[in-house]
């Protein structure tokens, strides 16, 4: 799942961006909404996190002219403003959440974790797939029973082929979904995050490389 953040104080931002990765999301960062209507419009987003005051202005008043446009990716608004009228204007001009600052970043990712779900709406919560489980809310992978560590993108890519399986999933398409923009199309990362990735779940194979398209998910003993 990737996530947008859009927040102009450097720190906050930095610690905002380090949180949310920590819970295997791709995170992209803007400091304003000139730079953010920009990657918005480059990448798909499962949620995106707004600062409501941003030096060219409101967020607030952008995400209610996107929604007009059907714009639908949910929203979650940061702000040190915390009255109840605040907080009901933001609900009523397009936002799904809203977080008041400070906040534990604990919270912050429970949040946008809720609402990434949100946009894969009708998606189960634990995924399944030949003797796999992935059980997306407490970030958990079981073989055969047997509890995995997978790291955050380990998980990021086999939730990605779970939702799709025994389809062709090209190493683009994992990219854009599992990594942010800092990740470099032309490098390796895809190949070996899968090669650690089918070590760790052991045989008999499940990731099966597809030629000239990427990865996708076979049932045990299966072969293309």
């Amino acid at each position: 799942m990737r996530v947008l953040v859009v927040e102009d104080v450097e720190d906050m931002r930095i610690a905002i961006v380090a949180a949310l990765r920590s819970a295997a999301l791709a995170v992209d960062s803007a400091v304003d909404i000139a730079s953010a209507d920009e990657a918005l419009w480059v990448n798909s987003y499962d949620c995106v996190v707004f600062d409501r005051m941003l030096p060219d202005g409101d967020s607030i008043g952008y995400v209610r002219s996107r929604r007009q446009e059907g714009w639908a990716v949910p929203v979650l608004f940061l702000t040190a403003r915390d009255t109840l009228a605040e907080r009901i204007d933001g609900f009523e001009h397009g936002g799904d959440d809203y977080l008041v600052k400070p906040f534990a970043v604990e919270e912050l990712i429970v949040r946008v974790l809720s609402l990434c779900r949100r946009a894969g709406a009708g998606r189960p919560p634990v995924l399944r797939y030949d003797d796999v489980e992935v059980d997306t809310g407490r970030r958990e992978v079981r073989r055969a029973g047997v509890l995995l560590t997978l790291t955050a993108k380990e998980f990021s890519v086999l939730e990605y082929l779970m939702v799709r399986p025994e389809q062709a999933v090209s190493r683009s398409e994992l990219i854009e979904h599992c990594w942010d923009m800092a990740a470099d199309p032309m490098s390796n990362v895809v190949d070996v995050t899968i090669k650690r990735l089918r070590s760790k779940l052991r045989q008999p194979e499940l990731i099966q490389a597809v030629r000239g398209q990427g990865y996708r998910l076979t049932r045990s003993g299966e072969s293309g």
